[in-house]
Protein backbone atom coordinates (compact mmCIF):
# COMPACT_ATOMS: atom_id res chain seq x y z
CA UNK A 1 0.00 0.00 0.00
CA UNK A 2 1.08 3.59 -0.68
CA UNK A 3 0.55 4.50 2.99
CA UNK A 4 2.96 1.77 4.15
CA UNK A 5 5.52 2.83 1.58
CA UNK A 6 5.39 6.44 2.77
CA UNK A 7 5.92 5.34 6.37
CA UNK A 8 8.83 3.15 5.26
CA UNK A 9 10.50 6.12 3.55
CA UNK A 10 10.30 8.34 6.63
CA UNK A 11 11.50 5.62 8.99
CA UNK A 12 14.47 4.79 6.77
CA UNK A 13 15.48 8.46 6.52
CA UNK A 14 15.30 8.76 10.30
CA UNK A 15 17.09 5.50 11.09
CA UNK A 16 19.67 5.02 8.32
CA UNK A 17 22.44 7.06 6.75
CA UNK A 18 21.03 7.64 3.26
CA UNK A 19 23.07 10.68 2.29
CA UNK A 20 25.23 10.92 -0.80
CA UNK A 21 28.83 10.02 -0.05
CA UNK A 22 30.03 13.53 -0.94
CA UNK A 23 28.32 16.84 -0.25
CA UNK A 24 29.29 19.20 -3.05
CA UNK A 25 28.37 22.31 -1.08
CA UNK A 26 31.62 21.70 0.83
CA UNK A 27 33.54 22.48 -2.38
CA UNK A 28 32.40 26.14 -2.37
CA UNK A 29 34.31 28.73 -0.35
CA UNK A 30 33.05 32.25 0.29
CA UNK A 31 35.58 35.08 0.50
CA UNK A 32 35.93 36.71 3.90
CA UNK A 33 35.59 40.49 4.14
CA UNK A 34 37.73 41.71 7.02
CA UNK A 35 36.11 45.14 6.76
CA UNK A 36 32.43 44.36 5.96
CA UNK A 37 31.13 47.97 6.35
CA UNK A 38 27.62 46.88 7.32
CA UNK A 39 25.80 46.55 10.63
CA UNK A 40 24.87 43.00 11.60
CA UNK A 41 21.42 43.98 12.88
CA UNK A 42 20.57 45.74 9.62
CA UNK A 43 20.99 42.64 7.45
CA UNK A 44 17.68 41.89 5.71
CA UNK A 45 16.90 38.25 4.96
CA UNK A 46 13.36 38.83 3.70
CA UNK A 47 12.53 37.98 0.12
CA UNK A 48 9.73 38.07 -2.43
CA UNK A 49 9.23 34.73 -4.15
CA UNK A 50 6.75 34.74 -7.01
CA UNK A 51 4.55 37.27 -5.23
CA UNK A 52 4.80 35.66 -1.79
CA UNK A 53 6.63 37.63 0.92
CA UNK A 54 8.79 35.52 3.26
CA UNK A 55 10.74 36.67 6.29
CA UNK A 56 13.55 34.26 5.42
CA UNK A 57 14.43 32.68 2.04
CA UNK A 58 13.88 29.10 3.18
CA UNK A 59 11.41 26.34 2.27
CA UNK A 60 10.77 23.29 4.42
CA UNK A 61 10.69 20.90 1.50
CA UNK A 62 8.13 18.32 0.43
CA UNK A 63 8.60 15.25 2.61
CA UNK A 64 5.66 13.38 4.03
CA UNK A 65 1.96 12.70 4.48
CA UNK A 66 -0.47 9.86 3.92
CA UNK A 67 -0.08 7.83 7.12
CA UNK A 68 -1.10 8.63 10.73
CA UNK A 69 2.31 9.64 12.12
CA UNK A 70 2.82 12.03 9.19
CA UNK A 71 0.09 14.35 10.47
CA UNK A 72 2.09 15.09 13.61
CA UNK A 73 5.29 15.66 11.62
CA UNK A 74 3.58 17.98 9.15
CA UNK A 75 1.93 19.91 11.98
CA UNK A 76 5.25 20.42 13.75
CA UNK A 77 6.87 21.65 10.54
CA UNK A 78 3.85 23.84 9.77
CA UNK A 79 4.02 25.50 13.19
CA UNK A 80 7.69 26.29 12.65
CA UNK A 81 7.08 27.58 9.11
CA UNK A 82 4.33 29.86 10.40
CA UNK A 83 6.41 31.06 13.35
CA UNK A 84 9.36 31.96 11.14
CA UNK A 85 7.30 32.98 8.09
CA UNK A 86 9.08 30.64 5.72
CA UNK A 87 7.73 28.32 3.02
CA UNK A 88 6.58 24.71 3.33
CA UNK A 89 5.61 21.86 1.04
CA UNK A 90 4.17 18.42 1.75
CA UNK A 91 4.93 14.97 0.39
CA UNK A 92 3.24 13.47 -2.65
CA UNK A 93 -0.54 13.77 -2.38
CA UNK A 94 -1.22 10.99 -4.84
CA UNK A 95 -2.67 8.91 -2.03
CA UNK A 96 -5.54 11.32 -1.26
CA UNK A 97 -7.09 10.77 -4.69
CA UNK A 98 -7.86 7.17 -3.72
CA UNK A 99 -8.08 7.51 0.06
CA UNK A 100 -9.65 10.67 1.46
CA UNK A 101 -9.26 9.26 4.98
CA UNK A 102 -5.64 10.43 5.04
CA UNK A 103 -6.37 13.92 3.71
CA UNK A 104 -5.84 15.54 7.11
CA UNK A 105 -2.25 14.30 7.27
CA UNK A 106 -1.55 16.85 4.53
CA UNK A 107 -4.27 19.49 5.02
CA UNK A 108 -3.22 20.13 8.64
CA UNK A 109 -0.73 22.68 7.32
CA UNK A 110 -3.48 25.01 6.08
CA UNK A 111 -4.44 25.59 9.71
CA UNK A 112 -1.26 27.67 10.03
CA UNK A 113 -0.34 31.06 8.60
CA UNK A 114 2.38 29.87 6.23
CA UNK A 115 3.24 32.51 3.60
CA UNK A 116 4.14 29.94 0.92
CA UNK A 117 2.29 26.60 0.84
CA UNK A 118 3.22 24.07 -1.83
CA UNK A 119 1.14 21.02 -2.79
CA UNK A 120 2.82 18.06 -4.44
CA UNK A 121 2.28 15.33 -7.00
CA UNK A 122 4.66 13.14 -8.99
CA UNK A 123 5.32 13.65 -12.69
CA UNK A 124 4.65 9.94 -13.34
CA UNK A 125 1.01 10.59 -12.40
CA UNK A 126 0.62 12.87 -15.44
CA UNK A 127 0.63 9.87 -17.80
CA UNK A 128 -0.62 6.28 -17.76
CA UNK A 129 1.17 4.00 -15.30
CA UNK A 130 0.42 0.29 -15.54
CA UNK A 131 -3.29 0.15 -14.70
CA UNK A 132 -3.48 3.71 -13.34
CA UNK A 133 -4.78 6.46 -15.65
CA UNK A 134 -3.18 9.93 -15.53
CA UNK A 135 -4.53 12.42 -13.03
CA UNK A 136 -7.09 14.76 -14.52
CA UNK A 137 -7.02 18.54 -14.18
CA UNK A 138 -9.93 18.20 -11.75
CA UNK A 139 -7.83 15.93 -9.53
CA UNK A 140 -4.89 18.34 -9.69
CA UNK A 141 -7.26 21.14 -8.65
CA UNK A 142 -8.39 19.07 -5.69
CA UNK A 143 -4.77 18.53 -4.63
CA UNK A 144 -4.10 22.28 -4.75
CA UNK A 145 -7.29 23.07 -2.88
CA UNK A 146 -6.51 20.49 -0.19
CA UNK A 147 -3.88 22.88 1.19
CA UNK A 148 -5.18 26.18 -0.14
CA UNK A 149 -1.78 25.96 -1.82
CA UNK A 150 -0.10 28.80 -3.67
CA UNK A 151 1.83 26.45 -5.97
CA UNK A 152 1.84 22.83 -7.04
CA UNK A 153 5.14 20.94 -7.04
CA UNK A 154 5.38 18.36 -9.77
CA UNK A 155 8.29 16.21 -8.71
CA UNK A 156 10.65 14.32 -10.98
CA UNK A 157 11.70 11.17 -9.15
CA UNK A 158 12.68 8.67 -11.81
CA UNK A 159 15.84 7.57 -10.03
CA UNK A 160 13.66 6.48 -7.13
CA UNK A 161 11.10 4.88 -9.45
CA UNK A 162 13.81 2.81 -11.17
CA UNK A 163 14.97 1.33 -7.85
CA UNK A 164 11.58 1.09 -6.10
CA UNK A 165 9.98 -2.37 -6.41
CA UNK A 166 6.57 -0.81 -7.24
CA UNK A 167 8.10 2.02 -9.29
CA UNK A 168 6.22 3.90 -12.02
CA UNK A 169 8.57 3.88 -15.01
CA UNK A 170 6.49 5.34 -17.84
CA UNK A 171 7.89 8.78 -18.74
CA UNK A 172 6.84 9.19 -22.36
CA UNK A 173 4.38 12.05 -22.80
CA UNK A 174 5.09 13.85 -19.52
CA UNK A 175 6.71 16.87 -21.16
CA UNK A 176 3.73 17.35 -23.48
CA UNK A 177 1.32 17.10 -20.55
CA UNK A 178 3.40 19.62 -18.59
CA UNK A 179 2.73 22.25 -21.26
CA UNK A 180 -0.99 21.80 -20.65
CA UNK A 181 -0.76 21.63 -16.85
CA UNK A 182 1.44 24.74 -16.65
CA UNK A 183 -1.16 26.72 -18.58
CA UNK A 184 -3.82 25.84 -16.01
CA UNK A 185 -1.94 25.77 -12.69
CA UNK A 186 0.91 27.59 -10.90
CA UNK A 187 3.61 24.94 -11.23
CA UNK A 188 7.02 24.45 -9.65
CA UNK A 189 9.04 21.54 -11.05
CA UNK A 190 11.09 19.73 -8.43
CA UNK A 191 13.72 17.02 -8.68
CA UNK A 192 14.11 14.67 -5.71
CA UNK A 193 17.86 14.29 -5.39
CA UNK A 194 19.35 13.75 -8.85
CA UNK A 195 19.53 17.35 -10.13
CA UNK A 196 18.43 19.18 -13.29
CA UNK A 197 20.77 19.99 -16.17
CA UNK A 198 20.52 23.14 -18.32
CA UNK A 199 18.74 21.51 -21.26
CA UNK A 200 16.07 20.06 -18.98
CA UNK A 201 15.74 23.40 -17.20
CA UNK A 202 15.20 25.10 -20.56
CA UNK A 203 12.52 22.55 -21.50
CA UNK A 204 10.78 23.14 -18.17
CA UNK A 205 10.85 26.89 -18.70
CA UNK A 206 9.36 26.47 -22.17
CA UNK A 207 6.65 24.28 -20.68
CA UNK A 208 5.65 27.24 -18.50
CA UNK A 209 6.92 26.34 -15.04
CA UNK A 210 7.12 29.25 -12.59
CA UNK A 211 10.28 27.90 -10.92
CA UNK A 212 12.52 24.87 -10.71
CA UNK A 213 13.70 23.20 -7.53
CA UNK A 214 16.97 21.57 -8.58
CA UNK A 215 17.27 19.12 -5.63
CA UNK A 216 20.55 17.63 -6.78
CA UNK A 217 23.09 15.10 -5.60
CA UNK A 218 24.56 15.96 -2.18
CA UNK A 219 21.82 15.19 0.35
CA UNK A 220 19.33 12.35 0.72
CA UNK A 221 19.69 9.67 -1.95
CA UNK A 222 16.36 8.05 -2.70
CA UNK A 223 18.25 5.25 -4.40
CA UNK A 224 19.75 4.62 -0.96
CA UNK A 225 16.32 4.83 0.69
CA UNK A 226 14.94 2.27 -1.74
CA UNK A 227 18.05 0.11 -1.29
CA UNK A 228 17.21 -0.30 2.39
CA UNK A 229 13.53 -0.77 1.67
CA UNK A 230 14.25 -3.48 -0.91
CA UNK A 231 16.54 -5.09 1.64
CA UNK A 232 13.66 -5.26 4.11
CA UNK A 233 11.38 -6.69 1.42
CA UNK A 234 13.92 -9.32 0.39
CA UNK A 235 14.13 -7.96 -3.17
CA UNK A 236 17.77 -8.68 -4.03
CA UNK A 237 17.66 -7.11 -7.50
CA UNK A 238 16.28 -3.76 -6.27
CA UNK A 239 18.61 -3.85 -3.27
CA UNK A 240 21.52 -4.12 -5.70
CA UNK A 241 20.16 -1.33 -7.92
CA UNK A 242 19.90 1.01 -4.95
CA UNK A 243 23.50 0.37 -4.03
CA UNK A 244 24.72 0.80 -7.60
CA UNK A 245 22.91 4.11 -8.11
CA UNK A 246 23.39 5.49 -4.56
CA UNK A 247 25.48 8.45 -5.84
CA UNK A 248 23.74 8.94 -9.19
CA UNK A 249 22.90 12.47 -10.23
CA UNK A 250 24.06 15.99 -10.97
CA UNK A 251 25.55 17.77 -7.93
CA UNK A 252 23.26 20.39 -6.44
CA UNK A 253 25.63 23.36 -7.01
CA UNK A 254 26.17 22.32 -10.65
CA UNK A 255 22.41 22.34 -11.20
CA UNK A 256 22.12 25.85 -9.72
CA UNK A 257 25.02 27.22 -11.77
CA UNK A 258 23.72 25.69 -14.98
CA UNK A 259 20.18 27.01 -14.61
CA UNK A 260 20.64 30.38 -12.93
CA UNK A 261 20.56 32.32 -16.21
CA UNK A 262 17.21 30.91 -17.37
CA UNK A 263 15.41 34.01 -16.04
CA UNK A 264 13.23 31.94 -13.75
CA UNK A 265 13.28 31.35 -10.01
CA UNK A 266 15.73 28.71 -8.76
CA UNK A 267 15.31 26.82 -5.49
CA UNK A 268 18.54 25.19 -4.33
CA UNK A 269 18.05 21.99 -2.39
CA UNK A 270 19.75 18.65 -1.99
CA UNK A 271 22.28 18.61 0.84
CA UNK A 272 21.60 22.00 2.46
CA UNK A 273 22.52 21.38 6.11
CA UNK A 274 23.14 24.80 7.64
CA UNK A 275 23.16 28.53 7.05
CA UNK A 276 26.60 28.47 5.44
CA UNK A 277 25.33 26.05 2.80
CA UNK A 278 22.42 28.43 2.22
CA UNK A 279 24.80 31.37 1.79
CA UNK A 280 26.84 29.32 -0.69
CA UNK A 281 23.66 28.60 -2.64
CA UNK A 282 22.76 32.29 -2.87
CA UNK A 283 26.30 33.21 -3.89
CA UNK A 284 26.14 30.87 -6.89
CA UNK A 285 22.74 32.15 -8.03
CA UNK A 286 19.86 30.54 -6.10
CA UNK A 287 16.77 32.57 -5.13
CA UNK A 288 15.63 30.28 -2.30
CA UNK A 289 16.94 27.25 -0.46
CA UNK A 290 15.01 24.13 0.47
CA UNK A 291 15.71 21.67 3.29
CA UNK A 292 14.21 18.21 3.73
CA UNK A 293 16.18 15.36 5.29
CA UNK A 294 17.91 17.61 7.80
CA UNK A 295 14.60 19.14 8.87
CA UNK A 296 12.61 15.95 9.34
CA UNK A 297 15.18 14.57 11.77
CA UNK A 298 14.62 17.54 14.07
CA UNK A 299 10.85 17.51 13.47
CA UNK A 300 10.79 13.92 14.74
CA UNK A 301 12.20 15.22 18.03
CA UNK A 302 9.47 17.84 18.45
CA UNK A 303 8.46 21.45 17.81
CA UNK A 304 10.96 23.12 20.21
CA UNK A 305 13.88 21.20 18.75
CA UNK A 306 12.98 22.02 15.14
CA UNK A 307 12.29 25.68 15.91
CA UNK A 308 15.66 26.04 17.64
CA UNK A 309 17.48 24.34 14.78
CA UNK A 310 15.84 26.54 12.14
CA UNK A 311 16.64 29.66 14.17
CA UNK A 312 20.25 28.51 14.36
CA UNK A 313 20.36 27.98 10.59
CA UNK A 314 19.00 31.50 10.08
CA UNK A 315 21.67 32.88 12.42
CA UNK A 316 24.36 31.00 10.47
CA UNK A 317 23.08 32.46 7.21
CA UNK A 318 23.06 35.96 8.67
CA UNK A 319 26.60 35.47 10.00
CA UNK A 320 27.86 34.34 6.59
CA UNK A 321 26.26 37.39 5.02
CA UNK A 322 27.86 39.71 7.59
CA UNK A 323 31.29 38.14 7.04
CA UNK A 324 30.99 38.65 3.28
CA UNK A 325 29.62 42.19 3.58
CA UNK A 326 26.19 41.29 2.22
CA UNK A 327 23.25 43.47 3.30
CA UNK A 328 20.55 41.32 1.70
CA UNK A 329 20.06 38.27 -0.51
CA UNK A 330 20.52 40.30 -3.71
CA UNK A 331 23.90 41.48 -2.42
CA UNK A 332 24.87 37.90 -1.47
CA UNK A 333 24.11 36.79 -5.03
CA UNK A 334 26.84 39.14 -6.33
CA UNK A 335 29.66 37.89 -4.10
CA UNK A 336 32.68 36.07 -5.46
CA UNK A 337 33.43 32.53 -4.39
CA UNK A 338 36.03 29.80 -4.89
CA UNK A 339 35.23 26.34 -6.28
CA UNK A 340 37.46 23.38 -5.47
CA UNK A 341 37.63 19.60 -5.44
CA UNK A 342 35.09 17.35 -7.11
CA UNK A 343 32.76 20.25 -7.89
CA UNK A 344 35.53 21.99 -9.84
CA UNK A 345 36.09 18.79 -11.82
CA UNK A 346 32.36 18.59 -12.65
CA UNK A 347 32.24 22.21 -13.80
CA UNK A 348 35.32 21.83 -15.98
CA UNK A 349 33.79 19.00 -17.99
CA UNK A 350 30.02 19.41 -18.10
Amino acid sequence: MIENRKADHVNIVLEKNVNAHHNYWDDIYLIHQALPEINYDEIDLSTDFLGRRLKYPIIIESMTGGFPEAKKLNEIMAKVAAELQIGMGVGSERVIIKNRDVLDTFSIIKDYDIPLRIANIGAPQLVNQKNDPPFSDEELSFILESLNAHFLDIHLNFLQEVVQPEGDRNAKGIEQRLHSVCRNFPIIIKETGAGIDFNTGLRLKRAGAFAIDIAGLSGTSFAAVEHYRAQELGDKKRERLGLTFWDWGIPSPVSVMQNKNLNMKIIASGGIRNGLDAARAFAIGADMVGMAGHVIKFASQGYPQLLEEMRTIIEELKSAMFLTGSRNIESMQKKKYIVSGSLKEWLSQI
